[in-house]
């Protein structure tokens, strides 16, 4: 990696409640805060804004939104101020080959953004932008699209990606210390193996795997996020897994960045 190349980062972010309930996996995010060198912006690519078309937000004080329910108060109380980067947006619309809606009012910063940088930037200080997924694009055509996004790690803009590798709502377990299913485990570690070994298109065309993969991906928008990481990653740079493990038996905490 170049010195001056910002890291392309993915986080399993797993539930909304880790944003009060500290553990393992937000004191990875915390320490692999401190590590980076301080970005001039940050571009989230988040599970949880899907779209028709490509939007990105645009304004210069996004609200923190609380796309959730049936959880704390303490956690609808949260508040991300970070301010956002018109300018970031602009360049986002410049280097993308499809049209890009430039969003200034309905959207702002989500949960699957927010959760982790609460802890990456606790003091909310550095600007964020948000890129949405088109829900009627396939995985390859995800991977594809975010190559286009490349030269901005050479601009000091930071790349993470928030969702889960493995995210089946339908099994969970709530309880703590709930056992994690095998097929959970399975495709979590194959994942994993593959990025080391800088094996993509399996993962591009997860489809392929089987039973595991099904059931690890029953809706994709968890799964494409991470895609987005591996699309970035360069000629000589390696993947590198900064926390892993399977939470409530069928939600995977993997997070890996890629420098």
């Amino acid at each position: 990696m170049t010195s001056h190349r910002q890291p392309a980062v993915f986080a399993g972010h797993g539930s909304p409640m880790y944003a009060i309930e500290p553990n393992r996996f937000t004191a990875a995010w915390a320490s692999l805060g401190k590590s980076l060198k301080r970005p001039d912006a940050i571009l989230v690519i988040s599970a949880h804004w899907v779209t028709r078309g490509t939007w990105v937000t645009a304004m210069s004080k996004p609200k923190t939104i609380h796309d959730f329910g049936g959880f704390p108060q303490a956690l609808f109380d949260i508040q991300y101020p970070a301010p956002g980067s018109p300018a970031l947006a602009d360049r986002v619309q410049e280097l993308l080959n499809v049209p890009v809606v430039l969003e200034e009012n309905e959207w702002g910063i989500d949960h699957g953004a927010w959760s982790v940088l609460k802890y990456l930037y606790p003091n909310s200080d550095v600007p964020v932008v948000q890129l949405s997924l088109d829900g009627s694009m396939s995985a390859r055509e995800h991977y594809e699209l975010a190559k286009q996004l490349r030269p901005l790690r050479d601009e000091n803009i930071l790349i993470l990606s928030s969702g889960n590798i493995v995210h089946n709502l339908r099994t969970i377990h709530w309880q703590d210390g709930a056992e994690p299913y095998p097929w959970a485990e399975e495709f979590n570690d194959f994942f994993a193996a593959e990025i080391r070994a800088n094996h993509h298109d399996s993962l591009i065309d997860w489809e392929k795997y089987g039973d595991a993969a099904h059931l690890s991906i029953p809706t994709a928008e968890h799964y494409w996020p991470a895609l987005y990481t591996l699309a970035l990653q360069q000629e000589g740079e390696h993947a590198k897994v900064f926390v892993d493990g399977i939470e409530m038996s069928s939600i995977s905490m993997l997070g890996f960045s890629i420098q």
